[in-house]
């Protein structure tokens, strides 16, 4: 089982930035987090990096619902959302997959929740 869903669309990237954000919204989603990687690096290394974009994704009702089966698995939210621009000016889309990262857990009222996550996380990356 692999830890992520992923998809590799042409456009510019910022274009399917907001794509992928519309359709978390769409999903449940709201974005918390957004960490602009290659702009990171550049301040803190003085290192040129490809465009790669992290989003901290949260649905609200089902997080509300993990934590209060398992109040540790604070440690693994929000669900991450990745965009990387190709060499070949592609990009790619990747979302974990809370499914495989909630092995670990051993509750199996987490493993329903994560389940319900993963299927919107996926039609996430299929609709983009």
């Amino acid at each position: 089982m692999n830890y992520y869903f992923h998809k590799t669309v042409e456009g510019d990237f910022d274009s399917i930035l907001d794509k992928v954000t519309n359709e978390l919204e769409n999903e449940g989603f709201g974005v918390l987090t957004e960490i602009n990687v290659n702009e990171t690096f550049k301040k803190k290394l003085d290192v040129d990096f490809k465009r790669y974009q992290i989003l901290g994704a949260c649905n609200a009702p089902y997080a509300h619902k993990a934590l209060t089966a398992e109040d540790k698995i604070g440690t693994m939210l929000p669900c991450n959302v990745i965009l990387q621009q190709l060499e070949d000016g592609k990009v790619e889309v990747a979302a974990v997959n809370p499914v495989a990262s909630m092995q670990a857990v051993k509750n199996e009222e987490l493993g329903d929740i994560a389940k319900e996550i993963a299927k919107k996380l996926l039609r996430v990356i299929e609709k983009v």
